[in-house]
């Protein structure tokens, strides 16, 4: 029997719906949950809900900031209810997704103390030119099921600082977190800044082609994120697109192993892997190769894997039966193809959607598992003799969101960082994602940016206010 009951928010109310779909608990595989799916004619509501609140909602930055550190404060007294709707509906362990309620605090704090810039081009006695950074007006903001509230997070505080107004739409995955998102700020952000709706496809496909929103922020994978520009495209929708990425990380030949393995594991592996910036391809020198293996191997054996509830959980199911289905497939074909696993390699026994932390070696590039973002517990790890050559193979890929570089030399790791062909190179740490940072993908990884100035920027369009003052003559 169902526990769990949210209503969309649309206009800052509940909104019934006469049709409801099913939720999985990842942990189970069993449905414990409904969700409301909403229907074409509550979609125009929403959006109309939003339109009428963007003329006062854009007027007064003051009252947006202050609405946003109140969002932030709201959240922190309701994330232990939503943390647990997150773990029940996604799988990750219940620590990880207190720490998710975390950074969407972060997120609304970080963004209220940005200031949208305004610059004076030109200012005499003749004239006075300034560049403006106005609102857009309705955005639709599409979010994944990996981290459906911090990355919902990431869109929404800029969307709103900048005076938009927002309807949301979550993963059918993972609908429940951000309804109760919806319910706990309807008393702190104004009616119709902030509107909720869950659903099946085609509701994303309708949301994209609807003429209200201006703008399309979307996460997720790179097939679908091409049919959401070519959707946008015809009413010349502007996009931000966070897709895929297959993130290489190089270990030079001088790393402190003892110091670097524990962080070079958990960014592969935090979130079960599924994290768009973790890594997902690991080089590393010849010399030290069974070194570094027997490393990974040693710390993923270690892994607790429980239902995301229990106490000890480090890592929990994958989130969604599809997903549990393509890693098993993925590593089969690797496995098949002559690769080792030198942990792991198989689903767990039992119910839900559990695959044991896998360390794959004896393969390179023509296998799927290390050419394809996996999006799961797996970790191809690869042999170089030469660090060129090491950097030609994290390069030939049509990702490019992050890699990283790892050595004792920090300014010798940089050099080589710098030629990753990706969005952010770090050294000596992977993931570590800020949100007063920019993050962008090149190649086929995304367009835009999310994330500190840039971010904000995004969410708004450029207009220059030219005053001609009167000749003194």
């Amino acid at each position: 029997m169902t526990q769990y009951h949210y209503s969309m928010t649309v206009d800052g109310k509940d909104v019934p719906t006469s049709d409801t779909f099913g939720v999985e608990n990842p942990a189970t595989g069993r449905v414990f949950a409904e969700a409301p799916d909403c229907s074409p004619a509550q979609l125009d509501d929403a959006m109309q809900a939003a339109g009428d609140a963007f003329p006062r909602w854009r007027e007064d930055i003051a009252a947006r900031r202050t609405a946003l550190l109140a969002a932030a404060a709201r959240i922190e007294e309701v994330a232990e209810e939503i943390a647990s709707l997150l773990t029940l509906e996604q799988g990750k362990p219940l620590h990880d997704a207190r720490f998710e309620l975390q950074v969407v605090a972060l997120s609304l704090r970080s963004t209220a103390a940005l200031d949208v810039p305004q610059q004076v081009i030109s200012d005499d006695d003749a004239q006075r030119i300034e560049l403006l950074a106005q609102p857009m007006g309705v955005v639709a903001l599409i979010t994944p099921w990996n981290f459906p509230l911090g990355l919902a997070a990431l869109k929404l505080a800029p969307a709103l600082l900048a005076g938009n107004t927002v309807v949301l739409k979550p993963s059918p995955y993972t609908p429940l977190s951000s309804l109760a998102l919806g319910v706990a700020l309807r008393d702190v952000l104004p009616p119709g800044v902030f509107n909720v709706i869950t659903g099946r496809d085609p509701l994303g496909a309708r949301l994209v082609v609807h003429p209200v929103p201006r703008k399309v922020s979307f996460t997720g994978s790179i097939a679908t994120g091409k049919r959401v520009a070519l959707a946008a495209v015809s009413d010349l929708k502007r996009l931000t697109l966070e897709l895929g990425g297959n993130d290489a990380a190089i270990l030079l030949d001088d790393i402190d192993l003892d110091r670097y393995a524990d962080q070079i594991f958990w960014a592969a592996f935090a979130n079960n892997g599924q994290l768009c910036v973790a890594i997902k391809r690991l080089y590393v020198p010849r010399a030290r190769y069974a070194e570094v293996v027997d490393a990974m191997a040693d710390r993923a054996r270690s892994v607790e894997v429980a239902d995301g509830m229990s106490p000890g959980a480090q890592l929990g199911p994958l989130a969604t039966g599809p997903q549990f289905a393509r890693i098993q497939e993925l590593v089969a074909e690797a496995l098949a193809d002559g690769a080792t696993a030198a942990a792991g390699g198989r689903p767990l026994d039992g119910d839900g959607y559990f695959f044991a932390p896998t360390i794959l070696r004896d393969l390179d590039a023509g296998v799927r598992v290390v050419d394809e973002e996996q999006f799961g517990p797996v970790l191809p790890v690869m042999p170089y003799d030469d660090v060129e050559d090491a950097l030609a193979r994290a390069n030939a890929t049509c990702y490019g969101l992050d890699g990283s570089v790892w050595s004792a030399d920090p300014e010798r790791a940089a050099a080589l960082a710098t030629r990753l062909e990706c969005g952010t190179s770090w050294v000596n740490t992977h993931g570590a994602l800020r949100p007063d940072v920019p993050m962008g993908g090149h190649k086929l990884s995304g367009l835009g940016v999310e994330g500190g100035l840039p971010g904000l920027l995004s969410f708004t369009q450029a207009k220059v206010l030219h005053i001609m003052r009167p000749s003194m003559t």
